[in-house]
């Protein structure tokens, strides 16, 4: 997934708002998820979200989520999130962990395809 960095999504400080960060990575970690389990998923959990630089206005960010790990319907994912400034080299900004659960029509866990090795 790919977004811009626009002035409404930014602090005052000019900078992408952390939680913005966060909403974009579980979408990721949803469309890893969904890919992979074919059906319905939630987000049960959110590991801890590292912050490691900030994103600045102007910049174009990538999101890469890749299912890491799979239960029995659960599904765990990581997601990091790359920035492309306008100026310099594209860094990583942040990375967190999402678990997700797969459920069938009546809104019940069920099993998800392993994980292909």
């Amino acid at each position: 997934m790919v977004y811009p960095v626009f002035p409404g999504e930014t602090n005052h400080y000019g900078t992408l708002f952390g939680g913005t960060v966060m909403a974009w990575m579980d979408q990721a970690a949803f469309v890893a998820a969904t890919r992979h389990a074919r059906c319905k998923v939630v987000t049960v959990h959110a590991d801890a979200v590292d912050f490691k630089h900030p994103v600045p206005l102007g910049s174009i960010v990538e999101l890469v989520a890749r299912v890491v790990e799979v239960g029995r319907t659960s599904m765990r994912v990581a997601v990091e999130l790359w920035v492309e400034p306008l100026q310099g080299e594209r860094y990583l900004a942040a990375q967190g962990g999402f678990v997700l659960v797969a459920l069938d029509a009546s809104g019940r866990p069920t099993p998800v395809p392993p994980l292909e090795g």
